[in-house]
């Protein structure tokens, strides 16, 4: 199951800790929404929609985080900021809602440095896989999630939280998905662990459709935690 523009979700579960925990999908599209001045890419501004884990599905995570040893999960806190020194990102959050659609709104598209958080999904740092996203460029230009897809294995991922403390995530894998071929459960499965997913556009931008064709994800596992 995928979504994506004009797709309705019935209703949200917040994915909690213990057997509370579901995965989410998501599709993160770009939407072009006017002329630019000699650019060829497409404001990254969703929207991207979101519903429960398939019923049924496996609660073995099928990414490559599967296999990486993690910390203990943490309780449910706020992400506060976002850091990820390899490729310069140091950027605050903000809380992503769902439309009437039952499609998330996307952050500010005139904010070029913020990320965002689906506030009904799992924290970062909880178990399950916490989703955070974020544009590649705007109408302004290159945004924070510009270079998400040079992240390498091994590369550390810093989310501070509302309790004081900060999550560090290490990098498990980088890849890229067409959207019409969005693995779901590769992404949004249940995990028995803490684990991040970064999610941005990449791969072409299709003028016609006004969107990129791909999305970036980043896999990472919680490696651990410390007070800020």
């Amino acid at each position: 199951m995928t979504g994506g523009p004009g797709t309705g979700m019935p209703r949200l579960l917040r994915g909690g800790m213990g057997a509370a925990a579901v995965g989410l999908l998501l599709i993160y599209n770009s939407v072009d929404t006017g002329a630019r001045q000699g650019q060829t890419v497409g404001q990254a501004a969703p929207p991207a929609a979101f519903a429960p884990a398939v019923p049924g599905a496996a609660t073995a995570p099928a990414s490559p985080a599967a296999a990486a040893p993690g910390a203990p999960a943490l309780k449910r806190a706020k992400p506060t900021r976002l850091r990820i020194p390899q490729i310069a990102v140091d950027a605050p959050f903000t809380e992503l809602t769902l439309n009437p659609a039952g499609q998330l709104n996307a952050p500010p598209p005139d904010d070029k440095n913020l990320v965002g958080w689906y506030r009904d999904g799992v924290t970062p740092g909880e178990r399950g896989s916490a989703v955070v996203a974020g544009h590649v460029d705007t109408t302004k230009g290159p945004a924070v999630f510009l270079l998400l897809s040079m992240l390498l294995p091994g590369n550390k991922i810093e989310v501070s939280r509302a309790d004081g403390t900060v999550a560090v995530f290490s990098v498990d894998s980088v890849e890229t998905f067409a959207k019409d071929a969005f693995p779901d459960q590769k992404v949004y499965g249940k995990t028995p662990d803490a684990q991040l997913r970064v999610i941005t556009c990449g791969g072409a931008y299709d003028k016609k459709k006004r969107d990129y064709l791909d999305n970036v994800v980043v896999f990472a596992h919680l490696e651990s935690s410390h007070r800020a």
